[in-house]
């Protein structure tokens, strides 16, 4: 009996040992990193009192104002003109990165553009916390998009 009861303690322990890990302990960026739509929608409005961030779209929707757009982050061309673009940065910039093609957990573009920004010391980069996509996150919620 004492073998059973060791085998279902032991098993119960890997248990909850794995239910303190998040897949978030693999990501490039922590909860402080993320910058919600309305924040940054708000400080689009009102650029007179807000922060001026550097929007740096690296995927492909391209639609939030102001952002530079430098193609996906997942193609060497695309992380070849974040870094170019960032090499011109003071490191202290307050760096906004989007992409929005698909959800965070599957996107191909955030993780290797947060990283490189994380990697070339910029310590204001935010990643904009769009969980679902750019349309659902963004533009269905009335968020300012560039003009046509």
């Amino acid at each position: 009996m004492w073998k059973y009861n060791f085998l279902f303690l032991a098993l119960l322990s890997f248990s909850i040992a794995g239910c303190g890990q998040s897949s978030t302990g693999k990501e490039p960026w922590t909860n402080a990193d993320l910058l919600s739509p309305d924040t940054l929608a708000a400080w689009l409005r009102n650029p007179a009192s807000s922060p001026h961030p550097v929007i740096l779209d690296v995927g492909p929707a391209g639609v939030i104002p102001g952002a530079r757009e430098l193609g996906p982050a997942h193609e060497p061309e695309g992380m070849a003109h974040l870094k170019a673009t960032l090499s011109q940065l003071p490191r202290n910039s307050l760096v906004v990165i989007y992409c929005g093609c698909c959800p965070f957990s599957k996107c191909p573009n955030v993780r290797p553009a947060f990283s490189l920004v994380k990697r070339m010391g910029f310590k204001q980069a935010r990643l904009l916390d769009l969980p679902d996509n750019l349309k659902k996150d963004w533009i269905d919620k009335g968020y300012p998009i560039e003009n046509p």
